[in-house]
């Protein structure tokens, strides 16, 4: 598959993604998202894969959709950048990958909908996240009005889109937006810590686990306990570690 506008390289058992329109701020084009999710569709595959990161090239995670698409259609529904973006955040959210956003600058409306189907979000200190939608007169598409109350509280979403002003990375972490935040110069290093303390634990638990704080995300309380309750987890990956449980204390 040749990419154009996204870079990627696998390290162990890390995939790395990076969104790649520095001089554009790795706004989304159609193009990019076609690469994205083509991208993506085969890493969740790979068995061999345990966490999915991905970053900005530049100085930007992602501004959101390039606004000049907007000059020849719409991004709803039945638009292929509708499609190709609401598939990318379903894979984010369904895939037994660990997701990991790593924003290292400007993400905006679009972007910052993509960025809540991440498992968990990394930003910079100096990160600017906002919802710009009412600032250009766009619809929502991609569930910002529902996420955005579900993580950060409904009166706090509702500033954060009725005022369009962007937030701090450790804004963001206030929030809980984000998991955390770091000086700029210290994002990777803090996102390569984080991916330390994830590989040695069961890939196999962390995938089914993932799959009920989604199905939890998306229905009441009652249906979730009762989900849980019955929710078959084979685990194979940590057979030996049971076993030899006290030597592991």
């Amino acid at each position: 598959m040749k990419l154009t506008q996204i870079k990627y390289e696998k390290i162990g058992e890390v995939a790395w993604v990076t969104l790649n329109r520095p001089n554009k701020l790795n706004a989304f084009t159609q193009v990019m998202l076609e690469e994205w999710r083509g991208l993506l569709t085969k890493i969740t595959q790979d068995k061999n894969c345990r966490v999915i990161v991905t970053k900005g090239q530049g100085r930007a995670w992602s501004a959101g959709v390039d606004l000049s698409a907007f000059q020849d259609t719409k991004v709803e529904p039945g638009f292929k950048m509708y499609e190709d973006g609401m598939e990318i955040m379903r894979l984010h959210e369904t895939c037994k990958q660990v997701t990991i956003a790593m924003v290292n600058g400007f993400c905006f409306t679009g972007a910052m909908e993509m960025l809540m189907a991440f498992d968990l979000i990394v930003v910079a200190d100096e990160a600017k996240i906002g919802d710009t939608h009412a600032k250009w007169g766009i619809r929502p598409t991609w569930g910002m009005t529902q996420r955005l109350q579900q993580q950060v509280g409904l009166r706090k979403a509702k500033e954060l889109s009725f005022t369009a002003q962007a937030i701090s990375g450790i804004e963001a972490v206030k929030i809980g937006l984000a998991n955390s935040s770091h000086p700029l110069e210290e994002l990777k290093s803090a996102v390569d810590d984080l991916i330390e303390k994830i590989l040695p634990n069961s890939g196999q638990a962390i995938g089914s686990i993932k799959e009920l704080y989604q199905f939890g995300s998306e229905n009441t309380l009652k249906e979730g306990l009762e989900f849980e309750a019955t929710f078959e987890m084979e685990v194979m990956d940590k057979t030996d570690d049971l076993k030899n449980f006290k030597d592991k204390i």
